[in-house]
């Protein structure tokens, strides 16, 4: 099993603590940062392969958006062996981008697999039978998210399916206080310190923007879907699916 890097990026005060970035800081101990951060994320990871098995169609295309570090790039080449499909890796951190062009070299398949550094909201999506968002669409621009979707749902062929995984806000406040509460209590478990928990707080503040379920669920259905619905759910994080 290959070892990663501590997180360790706010382990000491900052003072100021400057807006989350994916970096080239990041890039060697996102692994690590994300197990531990998000509760369930392997789980979800294994689940994206299965459906990649159940969904992805001859001939087709699958695409990962923003794949970071290609987990579930990867998750789905396992599964998709002897499709003739291509996967469409996509990012807009370069730093990303080199480091899962090295761990691809590490793990060949048969499944054509091309990396592309752009903004997500900038890339045509065709002949589509599977689209990965896998906590990506919380760090786009709330003006941007609909016309995103929208233009996911018009590049999958019939039957396709959109995975979205993300964290999530609840109401009444009362209950999303308290599914953080839960959460910080998780990242405690995996060893995070208090300052930790705090400073990668107000790192993502405002650039992470959580959107409620039923938000998510009336987008999809707004945007055509004829179906969407959570299938995992671990305190504020969640992921859903819609099948067109």
């Amino acid at each position: 099993m290959t070892e990663h890097k501590r997180d360790n990026l706010f382990a000491r005060p900052l003072g100021k603590v400057p807006k989350f970035v994916f970096d080239r800081s990041v890039v060697d101990i996102f692994p690590d940062m994300i197990q531990r951060s998000v509760p369930g994320y392997q789980t979800i990871i294994n689940h994206t392969g299965e459906l990649a098995d159940r969904f992805v169609q001859q001939d087709s295309h699958i695409y990962d958006l923003g794949c970071s570090l290609g987990a579930s790039t990867l998750a789905i080449r396992e599964r998709i062996e002897g499709r003739n499909a291509r996967i469409f890796a996509v990012d807009n951190s370069q730093a990303m981008l080199d480091k899962l062009a090295t761990i691809l070299q590490t793990q060949p398949s048969d499944t054509d697999t091309q990396l592309i550094t752009n903004d997500i909201c900038d890339i045509q999506i065709t002949n589509a039978s599977l689209v990965v968002l896998n906590f990506t669409l919380q760090f786009v621009p709330l003006a941007r998210r609909s016309e995103l979707i929208s233009c996911i749902y018009k590049g999958l062929n019939p039957n396709g399916c959109l995975i979205i995984s993300e964290k999530l806000h609840f109401e009444p406040e009362s209950l999303n206080t308290l599914l953080t509460e839960l959460h910080h209590q998780f990242k405690r478990d995996q060893g995070y310190s208090d300052l930790e928990i705090s400073q990668k707080r107000d790192a993502i503040d405002k650039v992470l923007m959580p959107e409620s379920l039923s938000t998510h669920i009336q987008r999809l259905k707004d945007c055509g879907f004829k179906s969407a619905s959570p299938w995992f759910q671990c305190y504020n994080f969640g992921s859903l699916i819609a099948i067109k």
